[in-house]
């Protein structure tokens, strides 16, 4: 089992940024990739950004290509998703999720543990 723990939403203006974390706990050695997804109520899961953990390879949505980028810092079992030049749009719930079996993947089936989310709210 892995768990995690999202923590560092909030609420902020468009144009503004920041950055989430991802805490890691149990059997993170198992891991192969880490990944961000983001939810609105009544819309389906939507991928966000994936981290290989074997190659350090990034995958990104087009919808944050160039403003979010995914990091990690290894000592701290710690992901990261830092968020630039963040719209309206960008307002959901997100959450971090790891996979075991799967690197560079954008669908939510293919990551084993979640975490509990943390909700970001842009206002225009």
């Amino acid at each position: 089992q892995v768990q995690l723990a999202e923590s560092g939403g909030g609420s902020v203006q468009a144009g503004s940024s920041l950055r989430i974390s991802c805490a890691a706990s149990g059997r993170t050695w198992s891991t192969s990739a880490v990944g961000w997804f983001r939810q609105v109520v009544g819309k389906e899961r939507e991928f966000v950004a994936t981290e290989s953990l074997l190659t350090g390879d990034t995958l990104y949505a087009d919808s944050v290509e160039g403003r979010f980028t995914i990091s990690r810092d290894n000592a701290k079992n710690t992901v990261y998703l830092q968020m630039n030049s963040l719209k309206p749009e960008d307002t959901a719930v997100y959450y971090c999720a790891s996979s075991s079996t799967t690197i560079g993947s954008m669908r939510p089936t293919n990551y084993d543990f979640w975490g509990r989310g943390t909700p970001v709210t842009v206002s225009s």
